[in-house]
């Protein structure tokens, strides 16, 4: 039991599933529950783990191309929904994680290469990033332009993927984790319980092909939150 407990006991899919078990109680927490303190704390544990699998699918992913394309299609398919539906600039953790995607293969490219050329391909993503998810929103006052997550969402899955060691990933995890908690204070502490849990993953995806399925939960949990949210 101590060896299981050791090399991990969740597989992705289940820590997937327990991350949209998650995100829900969040969601439904904002829409339909605002009194019920404990949904949304549930909530904080969902985005870390997501980022750690994000990781995980960039290291994994058969075809690069296709994932950040799978990503980035559906990121811009839900900002025009949310725009029509809410109006709202509000950027969707898809968005976030499209960028942490991109920089990774772009860091990948960098560190293949390492010349003049790659280095200056890579600081100047990593900037546009940075003005993308920092600054960019100043301009935009009267909105609710932002990105989910900001800068440290996009940087979480792009740390987790370039440690070597399981050890290495949870404390590059940590560390992220918590400046984010110290910039956004309140509620956001409690993303660190997604930590033990991560610290279960075991390395294996699962038997299940639940990929399309993680995707397209996302926006379905919304819109139904969002009908209930109407009818009452």
């Amino acid at each position: 039991m101590l060896k299981k407990l050791t090399s991990g006991i969740f597989t992705g899919n289940q820590l997937k599933i327990i991350a949209i078990i998650a995100m829900t109680c969040d969601h439904a927490g904002k829409m339909l529950f605002p009194d019920i303190a404990i949904l949304p704390i549930i909530g904080r544990t969902a985005f870390p783990i997501f980022a750690y699998m994000i990781a995980e699918g960039c290291k994994y992913t058969k075809n690069r191309k296709k994932y950040l394309a799978t990503m980035a299609v559906i990121a811009f398919t839900i900002q025009i929904v949310y725009y029509i539906a809410i109006k709202s600039m509000y950027m969707s953790i898809f968005v976030t994680f499209s960028m942490s995607i991109a920089l990774i293969y772009t860091a990948d490219y960098a560190k293949e290469n390492m010349n003049l050329k790659s280095i200056a391909i890579i600081l100047t993503a990593f900037a546009l990033v940075f003005f993308i998810t920092q600054i960019l929103p100043g301009f935009f006052e009267d909105t609710d332009f932002w990105i989910d997550y900001a800068f440290l969402g996009v940087m979480l899955p792009v740390g987790v993927y370039f440690a070597n060691t399981k050890p290495l990933k949870l404390l590059i995890a940590s560390v992220i984790i918590t400046a984010d908690c110290i910039l956004s204070g309140g509620i956001q502490w409690y993303a660190l319980l997604a930590l033990p849990l991560i610290a279960l993953y075991n390395g294996r995806r699962g038997t299940a092909k639940l990929k399309y399925m993680f995707y397209m939960y996302y926006p379905f949990h919304l819109a139904v939150i969002y009908v209930i949210a109407l009818m009452i």
